[in-house]
């Protein structure tokens, strides 16, 4: 929904709870509440149909900051990623276990696409501000640091 709109909406209608009102009508006019309510169902049908269009995001974006690293040796079996919005070993907890991905684009069309996919997994947290450990398919290039990879919501542990 671009433009705000679902502000809008949170403005311009209530929901009323089943067995307050007397009314089979579930929305109203946050400016008039009554038992016979003039709501504008064009609208609210238009509404629900842009909403359930719209295509919806399954990732959340992180940063490849590097290798897993100690003073002398490097790990490039394991990935550090820095996830978007995540500031606390706390917050780490939702994505363990959750898929990552970095695409790279070839030259060369295979499968019907340019695009190849890296797969990998978040193995556990690294530190105490939000940078998770990730092991992939296959080790990312040294050239990946710096990008972007796509930390998947799916699988669910809820």
């Amino acid at each position: 929904m671009a433009g705000g709109q679902g502000a809008v909406v949170a403005q311009r209608w209530t929901i009323c709870e089943a067995g307050s009102n007397p009314s089979s009508h579930k929305f109203f006019p946050s400016a008039h509440v009554s038992s016979t309510p003039q709501v504008d169902y064009l609208y609210l049908f238009i509404l629900l149909t842009k909403m359930a269009s719209e295509p919806c995001r399954l990732y959340v974006s992180g940063a490849i900051l590097g290798y897993k690293r100690g003073l002398r040796n490097q790990h490039n079996s394991t990935s550090l990623i820095k996830i978007n919005g995540v500031d606390a070993k706390e917050d780490v907890d939702f994505y363990l276990g959750k898929r990552v991905a970095y695409i790279t684009k070839a030259s060369a069309e295979k499968n019907g696409t340019k695009f190849r996919v890296n797969w990998g997994r978040v193995c556990r947290a690294h530190g105490s501000n939000g940078v998770v450990r990730c092991k992939f398919n296959r080790d990312l290039p040294p050239q990946s640091i710096g990008g972007r990879v796509r930390i998947m919501l799916y699988p669910s542990r809820v």
